[in-house]
């Protein structure tokens, strides 16, 4: 069915119906309704891309999002599907578009050939190439993170500074002293990644103030890494009692590594860091964790992006996160034979 057989039916011009379904110019009630009718009694669906054509809007969203490697992190996973469920309740479809080292193309595409309305950028370095793209293009975006200079950007983002920082405090108040942090992998660290960079000055910042002595680490996102990065954690410094990790996809080989080791968590050793809540509960003992509140950055993102499509010369606007750590079973002071300077 097309609009020229609605047209034949109603009994108006191909350009009538056109303008009835767009709304790009004034259509009397009775023709309107002379028209609908057809269009129910028909059970007409106007072609998407045709109807982009008529008002300019294709009514979805681009998440631009990193290609996997083995997998993505349970993170990454629950704000896509926090980001489809939100774009849905405004009637927005979502396009996923990979973008990374071999699949810039596709977020290319995205953008010359105008397949969506605005995009979702996810996994921010803090210099990006694609944000300064799309401002040079004034493309329609939200970010989830920070470039080094953000404040002309729309975005949504966790104060990972400001969240390591609080689980570092955390420890050295239970009276830890040797402190270990598992970063993400060494690859997201040499392309800026913002979380891993931000999340490392917090703990190099709190570390120093609290007089402790900490080794850094970067771990692969799978549970393997986390075990042979536990491992290195003891071999450098076996009175290590305590680290923070923001490799959530690493916990349950950390976790491992500790029990191989003979560790007891916490009596023997704590562990801490900044993961979502479904995973911090997923281990044994659950994890004492500033939790990722993935549903409501992807709603937030939705929200800001819907509302610069609706008011395109509106002030950039954005969210800094900071959660509070939710106290589980994985952190308690330090025992006497395992702390060694307590």
């Amino acid at each position: 069915m097309n609009i020229g057989e609605i047209a034949k039916r109603a009994g108006v011009s191909r350009s009538t119906v056109s303008y009835a379904l767009s709304g790009k110019r004034s259509v009397s009630e009775e023709t309107r309704r002379k028209i609908q009718q057809v269009i129910d009694e028909l059970g007409y669906r106007p072609n998407a891309s045709a109807r982009a054509l008529a008002n300019g809007r294709t009514s979805t969203i681009g998440l631009v999002f990193p290609p996997a490697g083995a997998h993505y992190t349970g993170m990454q996973l629950d704000f896509i599907g926090s980001v489809v469920e939100a774009a849905a309740a405004y009637d927005y479809d979502v396009l996923l578009s990979p973008s990374g080292v071999d699949s810039d193309r596709s977020f290319q595409r995205l953008l010359a050939e105008r397949r969506v309305d605005g995009a979702i950028l996810m996994e921010i370095r803090l210099r990006d190439d694609r944000v300064d793209h799309l401002v040079a293009e004034n493309f329609p975006a939200v970010c989830i993170g920070r470039t080094a200079h953000p404040d002309s950007d729309w975005w949504v983002g966790l104060d990972h500074t400001a969240l390591v920082e609080a689980c570092v405090h955390h420890l050295a108040d239970l009276g830890h002293h040797r402190v270990a942090f598992v970063n993400r992998p060494e690859h997201l660290l040499r392309s800026g990644y913002e979380s891993a960079h931000r999340g490392l000055d917090g703990f190099t910042k709190a570390a120093a103030e609290r007089g402790l002595t900490v080794r850094t680490y970067s771990c692969g996102d799978d549970a393997p890494s986390g075990q042979a990065c536990l491992e290195r954690i003891l071999h450098d410094d076996p009175a290590t009692t305590a680290l923070v990790t923001l490799n959530e996809a690493a916990l349950g080989g950390l976790y491992r590594g500790l029990a191989v080791a003979g560790r007891h968590v916490p009596r023997d050793f704590s562990v801490t860091g900044v993961v979502a809540s479904r995973w911090a509960e997923t281990v044994t003992p659950q994890l004492t964790a500033a939790d990722v509140p993935a549903e409501q950055m992807g709603r937030l993102a939705v929200e800001l992006l819907v509302e610069r499509l609706g008011h395109p010369d509106t002030a950039p606007r954005h969210h800094l996160l900071a959660p509070p750590i939710s106290l589980r079973a994985s952190t308690g002071p330090v025992h006497p034979r395992t702390g060694s300077d307590s």
